[in-house]
């Protein structure tokens, strides 16, 4: 046997000598600790950092060819990459966007942007103790929807009213009140599917109660109502189809037939609207979307709608309608488990006081001015951030304002296209894709959509304070890209 029969070959005597030049976690903790920009982070994060940051390289090593580059395993490199991770393991989970979509109630981003006044009052009221169930003017334990009942009364028309965590929340309470071991009727063609798979079945039968459907897909009638009313009836369900629409050889039960029916049956009927909205936006050019104090002035028992779609608000489940239905929703055990908290009940009451002043409303809550803003102050903010991109120097972008066409989002008006004007921009030597991807992993993260090889901003959802941010970024984006010979480099 020859003598060298069992010696490493030459590219594991390299693995084994780059392995041990990794630093020890301590060491590297060591480095760490008090460096410039890390003054503040606990021992804690920093050790998981080093931790990380040494197995990640020791697996690099294990699995490259030929190792690693020298560079990447000195001392200064290795503290650099450590301290990179633990910055971003101190950095927030959830955090601030651009939306540059022109999807106004974008699901993914959060729903509806938040009024300065809601913001503001949720601050005060989160920095120290409130009236959540107190009642001031009696010294006495009070209810915490005293806050925005007397306000959505006013601005809806109901006689009573209440609120929890979410529309979805509020749908199986109604339901489980009225309807636990009894038959819901709804029309087959209501049946909804909301976003995340959230089926309006299965509300009703996790909520114990019997579905019992009604018509066809297409059309329903009163007298598929009448004549599926039963002892074991215990609610008549309309669900407002929010998010689809159909068109062709339809029909459906309005809402008043259902009402009248009720009442001659003694069965209480409730109408789910999703996205609720308090303004006729009809007066915009919209299509018709039934506002809420409509709904309430058929007499319907129960009316819920949701809180951060169109009416502009934080997310919560709003429920208003007759004393007697109100009264046994709130006496509900459940309601306990899906009841509002302070900070949502901040945010609410501020959004609804802001629509008894109706222009100050549209003028105010973010959700409303982006859907209603005029076409030509969007152009303007278009031109505005194509000048700005345009003038970067030393940069190799293609800029071209474009129009384009905005959708509403939420599961609301999903037939209205919203003109609108955006900003379509190219890099040279980088992709579109890796253009997006780029700018969805910068701070702030710009979130936009890909076209024809071209990234676009839609300017709709665009805050005029946010175009010198956008500027910003790709300044960053252009300096990352060119190299110092000037040449573009892949970021």
């Amino acid at each position: 046997m020859k003598q060298n029969d069992h010696q490493d070959p030459p590219q594991d005597k390299d693995r084994q000598r780059q392995l041990r030049l990794l630093p020890g976690v301590d060491r590297l903790v060591e480095q760490l600790t008090g460096a410039a920009g890390l003054e503040t982070v606990p021992v804690s994060v920093l050790t998981d950092a080093a931790r990380s940051t040494v197995a990640g390289l020791r697996q690099a090593i294990l699995s490259a060819k030929k190792g690693l580059a020298e560079t990447e395993l000195a001392i200064d490199a290795v503290v650099m990459r450590a301290a990179q991770a633990a910055r971003t393991a101190m950095a927030p989970n959830l955090k601030p966007v651009i939306n540059a979509t022109g999807v106004v109630i974008h699901t993914n981003l959060g729903r509806s942007p938040l009024s300065r006044e809601a913001i503001d009052h949720l601050v005060a009221v989160a920095s120290g103790y409130s009236n959540l169930e107190f009642d001031l003017s009696k010294g006495e334990r009070g209810i915490r929807y005293a806050a925005i009942e007397d306000l959505l009364c006013r601005l809806t028309g109901a006689p009573a009213a209440m609120a929890v965590n979410n529309n979805a929340g509020a749908v199986l309470l109604a339901v489980e009140t009225f309807a636990r071991d009894r038959e819901v009727i709804v029309s087959r063609g209501e049946l909804v599917e909301i976003g995340g798979s959230f089926r309006i079945p299965d509300v009703i039968r996790k909520s114990g109660a019997i579905l019992k459907e009604v018509g066809t897909t297409n059309r329903t009638h009163l007298k598929d109502y009448e004549n599926a009313v039963s002892e074991k009836t215990g609610l008549l369900l309309k669900v407002h189809t929010s998010n689809y629409g159909m068109v062709g050889f339809t029909a459906e039960v309005d809402l008043a037939g259902l009402v009248e029916l009720g009442r001659h049956r003694n069965i209480p009927v409730m109408h789910d609207l999703g996205s609720g909205t308090l303004i006729d936006f009809k007066e915009f050019g919209f299509p018709h979307e039934p506002t809420v104090p409509e709904i309430v002035a058929t007499g319907a028992d129960v009316v819920t709608f949701s809180g951060d779609k169109l009416l502009g608000g934080p997310q919560a489940g709003m429920i208003v309608g007759k004393n007697e239905a109100v009264a046994a929703i709130r006496a509900n055990p459940i309601t306990r488990a899906l009841r509002i908290d302070k900070l949502t009940l901040a945010a609410l009451e501020m959004t609804l006081r802001a629509y008894r002043d109706k222009p100050a409303a549209i003028r105010n809550i973010p959700t409303l001015r982006m859907l209603t803003e005029p076409l030509a102050v969007v152009e303007q903010k278009a031109a505005a951030l194509a000048d700005e991109l345009k003038n970067l120097d030393g940069t190799r972008l293609a800029v071209e304002q474009v129009p384009l066409v905005s959708k509403a989002g939420g599961g609301s008006l999903p037939f209205l296209e919203i003109p609108s004007s955006g900003v379509a921009v190219s890099v040279e030597g980088i992709s579109a894709n890796r253009l997006e991807n780029l700018l969805r992993a910068g701070n702030p993260p710009l979130i936009g959509r890909i076209e024809q090889d071209r990234f676009i901003m839609d300017l709709r959802t665009v805050a005029q304070s946010e175009i010198s941010v956008i500027k910003e970024i790709f300044a960053a984006l252009a300096a990352a890209a060119n190299g110092s010979d000037g040449h573009t480099k892949d970021c």
